[in-house]
């Protein structure tokens, strides 16, 4: 056994380019699941820490008003464990230093203890006691450099009120803090507080009363009938439906988080372990036909099948070891600075990144699986190679002039280009192979940079073709449509649309999604609906049009009828037909022509809030004025909720995707490179041969060079169709209700996949012709 590790040893130094590129390979597909499957660990400990912590709720209610006195009726419900009352109420707040609206929720805390459910974890100071103290959120502090003993300004009901900032502290139900219609936190314009509930319920005339309510349920219970008992007890008190966690606005957008990273930890390492696998077929193969002689050899000397399999195995294992080294280390340095980035967006006491084992193990044992999966055939050979058939020398291949070859080797050609040709046609399997190989890189380049034309395309559509206007007002509740004419008349507005914004729970069959039905003009100007072309659409007098992400969800097409349960006024459950899909990018809603929702609602012309287009030299003195006014509960500009967008996508996709394009890149030169060097070992005695022949070094490298060449642009058109494939399914993988990535291709990420590859191929050719003028000739000719 140590002639074989010595072999063993040998084999691997003489190869020790080959190897360390596949290793590469292997390194890049272990680091991106090493990194996924560690943050993700991280997140969903971090997560089930806090909502056991914090006794967090199975179940919510939000509504208008009901009595205290019904909590006692709601405990004794079937498969309810615990209930819990609050008041809730929008504000407007004021820091000093800050100019910008800002937009509040107050929330009630009990008079003695903690919640029930959904408790606060104090990091600084002490819960609230007196009526002007209140508790706020770490982030929204960190954004105004907030502490205990600061005093900010809310204007509640009309009024201003002083009030004193007694603790910092987070929430279960914040861990994603995100303001009303909002898709993205932000810190600096929207805060969640805590106020000792006597004083909320007073200033709101809620005194004996509540309007949201936090249930738990026990182990093991199903929560439809309790939703239904919730829905039937809360009805006449404005209910808005019951809801389960998973409906709960940050509890969904951290699923939806770790759902990607469960997307990303096995999509993007089969593309990149499959590509590894080829690679050592390839490798693992050749080296086994230069060592036929020598298998056979060492069978006839006794050694047995499973001893040369078992070294063939590890030297296939050697590679995987070292890639998984070096993509454990390198996935373990991204995972820790995407720890950090994850702790900017979701709010946890604490979250810890732990080095498992079992993570350790999954990637040791997926890249040997991916390892096997590319050896076994070769493995296979080795076991029934018979010494004696092998101690024969090869039997020259027999070639006849078929009618490939006839129809391409011409003489205008020339001679050294027909050799290229008559090679490649001779040995179909072996060229295919090599096509495939660079043709599988050349894809992982055009995905790389699909995402990134992707992501430009996705805000192009949404704030260049969709949304037209430049500041939002959102109303603190549903107000007459002659606000929207008092808006309109003031100085340094020059285009005003109002919009009517519900709650709803759209069901079709056995599908339902709880959402927000927006009521719009009949040819909205500054909110456009598009259809697939971007081609702005005329709202229906009645129907519903939905986006096609939610048309898909419920598996609806025009002219279905769906079904939509109101959740606010008559919350009534009404059958409306689809008229129509619109594709946006960004979010996930219902519309409908405003006044046909205002008839549904059963209500007079009312509206929730307002788009405005304003003059850029008059908008801060409109905002000011605006801010007068009590009905308005936040002012957004869509300049700010733009850039939040693009700093989330810069933050959180945009720094993956440039690792993986690097990673791609250098992948790409592992595949080219690993194939010069084999077409250089597999042909040196033939190159050798034609310079004793007479023919230059340079015709002889070009005979070397020109076939690497002719294979990479024959892969290039195949890498184009593979990376589309590729593209798709990412796209469709990554697909989720905060945004969906628009499928774009542009010319540009072709010719960036193609210009990559050749650059590859330019770095291996020169490194390969390096090895070539150092050939020794007599050595070579001496090969079989």
């Amino acid at each position: 056994m140590q002639a074989l590790q010595r072999k063993l040893w040998r084999d691997l130094l003489a190869m020790k380019g080959q190897i360390l590129a596949i290793a590469a390979v292997i390194g890049a597909g272990v680091m991106v699941l090493f990194l996924a499957v560690t943050t993700l660990d991280m997140l969903e400990r971090a997560q089930q820490r806090f909502y056991q912590q914090a006794h967090f709720g199975d179940v919510f209610v939000d509504l208008t008003r009901a009595p205290e006195h019904l909590i006692p009726q709601l405990q004794l419900l079937p498969g309810v464990q615990q209930v819990q009352s609050s008041v809730r109420a929008p504000v407007r707040l004021e820091v000093v230093g800050f100019d910008d609206p800002i937009r509040g929720l107050m929330l009630s805390l009990p008079e003695q203890g903690l919640p029930r459910l959904n408790q606060l974890v104090l990091l600084r100071g002490h819960f609230p006691a007196e009526a002007n103290e209140v508790a706020i959120t770490e982030p929204f502090a960190n954004a105004h450099q907030l502490e205990p003993g600061d005093q900010l300004t809310a204007v509640i009901q009309g009024r201003l009120q002083r009030l004193q900032i007694s603790a910092i502290v987070l929430s279960p139900e914040f861990i994603y803090q995100l303001g009303p219609a909002d898709l993205l936190p932000d810190y600096q314009r929207f805060g969640v507080l805590w106020m000792p509930r006597q004083a909320l319920a007073h200033a709101f005339q809620m005194d004996g009363a509540f309007n949201h309510l936090s249930v738990s349920l026990q182990r093991g219970v199903n929560p439809l009938p309790v939703l239904d008992a919730l829905d039937l007890l809360l009805a006449p008190y404005g209910s808005r439906g019951s809801y389960l966690r998973a409906e709960q606005a940050s509890h969904r957008f951290l699923t939806e988080e770790l759902e990607q990273l469960s997307v990303m930890a096995w999509v993007l390492p089969l593309l990149f372990l499959g590509v590894a696998a080829f690679l050592l077929n390839v490798l693992i193969g050749r080296l086994v036909r230069n060592q036929l002689q020598q298998i056979a050899v060492l069978k006839a000397f006794g050694y047995s099948h499973g001893a040369l399999l078992l070294h063939y195995l590890q030297l296939a294992c050697v590679i995987v070891v070292i890639g998984v080294v070096a993509g454990v280390g390198l996935g373990l340095w991204t995972a820790t600075g995407l720890a950090e980035l994850y702790a900017a967006y979701f709010h946890f006491p604490a979250m810890e990144l732990r080095v498992q084992l079992r993570h350790l193990a999954l990637a040791l044992l997926v890249a040997l699986l991916a390892a096997m999966v590319g050896v076994f055939s070769i493995l296979r050979q080795v076991a029934r190679l018979q010494p004696a058939a092998a101690m024969r020398p090869a039997v020259p291949p027999q070639f006849q002039r078929g009618l490939a070859e006839k129809m391409v080797l011409r003489p205008w050609l020339g001679q050294l280009n027909r050799i290229i040709l008559r090679n490649l046609l001779r040995y179909p399997g072996r060229s295919l192979l090599s096509v495939l190989g660079i043709a599988l890189s050349s894809a992982l380049l055009l995905v790389g940079s699909f995402q990134f034309h992707a992501l430009n395309a996705l805000l192009d559509i949404q704030y260049r073709h969709i949304l037209q206007m430049d500041t939002q007002l959102m109303l603190s509740e549903a107000s007459p449509e002659r606000v929207l004419a008092e808006i309109r008349a003031e100085p340094g507005v020059l285009a005003a649309e109002a919009f009517r914004m519900v709650p709803v729970r759209l069901h079709y069959q056995r599908t339902s999604y709880r959402t927000v039905l927006q009521g719009l003009e009949a040819r909205p100007q500054l909110r456009r609906l598009l259809d697939q072309e971007l081609i702005p659409i005329e709202l229906p007098a009645e129907g519903l049009v939905l986006t096609r992400y939610l048309a898909d969800y419920l598996g609806v097409k025009p002219g279905d009828m769906v079904q939509a349960e109101l959740m606010e006024g008559a919350n009534r459950l009404v059958e409306l037909p689809l008229a129509a899909v619109v594709d946006e990018p960004v979010g996930v809603s219902g519309y409908m022509e405003r006044r046909a929702l205002n008839r549904l609602l059963r209500e007079g012309p009312a509206i929730s809030g307002v788009w405005l287009l304003t003059d850029p030299l008059k908008r801060t003195e409109l905002q000011q004025r605006l801010q007068q006014r009590p009905a308005i509960a936040g002012i957004s500009q869509m300049a700010d909720i733009e850039q939040q967008l693009r700093n989330y996508i810069a933050d959180t996709l945009l720094g993956m995707m440039t690792i993986l394009l690097l990673m791609a890149i250098s992948i790409t030169f592992a595949v080219i490179y690993n194939n010069a060097r084999i077409a250089l070992a597999e042909r040196s005695r033939e190159l050798a041969t034609l310079r004793v022949l007479g023919f230059e070094r340079y015709q002889v490298g070009w005979v070397l060079a020109g076939e690497v060449l002719l294979l990479t642009l024959l892969a290039i058109p195949l890498g184009w169709l593979l990376g589309t494939g590729f593209a798709w399914s990412l796209q469709q993988a990554l697909t989720m209700d905060l945004f969906r990535l628009p499928f774009v291709l542009e010319p540009s990420s072709f010719a960036l996949a193609a210009l990559g590859v050749l650059l590859a191929t330019a770095l291996s050719l020169s490194l390969m012709l390096r090895r070539f003028q150092q050939l020794d000739m007599i050595s070579a000719l001496k090969t079989e």
